[in-house]
């Protein structure tokens, strides 16, 4: 080959787009598409984001640094109501093995598998102003529910469901299991149903029953959206129960304090105490754990990624 020929391939192989920066330009070919509604977004949440931190530092315009911090987490009252998004977290365990174990039955149920579905799911997408209102009737001292007890001969069991401050917050608890299962039944089915029989099948002439298969088999497979249903559903617990105690309790978070929690005490402080500096940081506590449950999230699901790679 002449010196020019020579010449001219390394010319071309010099110019010639590389393939790792192909694939980072294949990356890449997205970011005009998602750009506008990336700027969008960050332009209304980020530019909220800013004020509610920048308020979070200040007093009347005054900045007063973490003094506002300081006053909330010495309030008893924001202390109460932490605890009480902490005793609602312990129901998460419960949400999910009830959403499971609802699922894989549904899952071996051949029959009116479409009804029993649309009837667990039902509760999920009622909004919430009306399931308290129902809630809230049926569970009064002299409701449906305990002259239901009474009707039966079981009116040792009656109670005021929510008017006792010591029943109040879980019978909010069992409320929320109510209507957030069907989100989790529904999930989990769905992943079961798009599994492939022959393991079910194999697992079967194996000799594993019941327990031991959906235990060792079932479940594994599911590590993914348990993850995801826990994570999700810690962050209701944590910072979307304000509408289940604004409606059930008029408000107030009551009896007494019993019900108050996170999301309610920072609506007492911006709208009722005229505090929105106080309340800005009472968020700002509250985005940090979300925060923090989810990143948590990420980190297990790349862990479990790690573990099925190896």
């Amino acid at each position: 080959m002449s010196s020019p020929e020579v010449a001219e391939v390394s010319s071309a192989r010099d110019t010639a787009p590389r393939p790792k920066t192909r694939q980072r330009a294949r990356n890449l070919g997205f970011i005009p598409w998602v750009a506008p509604a990336a700027v969008t977004i960050l332009f209304v949440f980020g530019y909220s984001m800013f004020q509610l931190f920048a308020q979070s530092f200040q007093y009347h315009g005054s900045w007063v640094g973490l003094d506002n911090f300081k006053l909330v987490l010495t309030d008893p009252l924001f202390l109460t109501a932490i605890g009480h998004n902490a005793m609602l977290l312990a129901i998460v365990p419960v949400l999910l093995a009830l959403a499971l174990l609802l699922a894989i039955l549904l899952f071996e149920t051949k029959r009116g598998l479409r009804g029993y579905r649309a009837t667990l799911f039902f509760p999920y997408i009622l909004p919430i102003p009306v399931v308290g209102v129902v809630f809230g009737q049926l569970l009064q001292f002299n409701g449906a529910l305990n002259q239901a007890l009474h009707a039966v001969g079981l009116g040792g069991l009656a109670a005021d469901w929510l008017g006792d401050p010591s029943r109040a917050l879980w019978t909010m608890g069992a409320i929320i299991i109510w209507k957030e299962v069907g989100f989790g039944v529904v999930l989990f089915l769905a992943r079961l149903m798009s599994l492939p029989s022959e393991v079910f099948e194999a697992a079967r002439i194996d000799g594993a029953g019941f327990f031991r298969m959906h235990l060792h088999v079932t479940i594994p497979q599911l590590r993914t959206l348990v993850l995801f249903y826990i994570v999700i559903e810690a962050i209701v617990m944590v910072s979307w129960v304000f509408n289940y105690v604004y409606v059930l309790t008029n408000g107030q978070g009551g009896p007494g304090t019993s019900t108050v929690v996170s999301e309610l005490y920072i609506y007492r402080e911006a709208f009722q105490n005229q505090a929105p500096e106080l309340a800005a940081a009472a968020a700002v506590l509250l985005f940090i754990a979300t925060l923090v449950l989810v990143v948590g999230f990420f980190r297990l699901q790349r862990a479990g990624e790690g573990t099925f790679a190896e």
